[in-house]
C-alpha cells in the first residue's frame, strides 16, 4: 500500500496537467479567434486595394483620353 504522501503527489502531478492542458487549450482558442480576426482584415484590406486600384485605373483611362483635347504646350 504506496503511503498517503506519494498518493498526494501523484494527485497534485495529476491535476497540474489537466491544469496544464486546460491553459493551453484556452490559449489555442485565443491564438484561433486573432487568427481569424486577422484573416478577415487582410480580406477587408485587399478588397479597398482592388476597389483603389479600379478607380486609379479608371481615372488614368480618363485622363488619356482628354489629353488629346488639351493645347500643346510650347517648350
Amino acid at each position: 500500500m504506496p503511503s498517503p504522501s506519494v498518493l498526494s503527489w501523484s494527485m497534485i502531478a495529476v491535476a497540474l496537467g489537466f491544469a496544464g492542458l486546460a491553459v493551453l487549450g484556452v490559449l489555442g482558442v485565443r491564438v484561433w479567434i486573432e487568427v481569424r480576426r486577422l484573416g478577415l482584415q487582410v480580406a477587408r484590406t485587399s478588397q479597398r486595394i482592388s476597389e483603389a486600384t479600379g478607380d486609379l485605373e479608371r481615372a488614368a483611362t480618363d485622363l488619356a483620353r482628354t489629353s488629346g483635347s488639351l493645347p500643346a504646350q510650347r517648350r
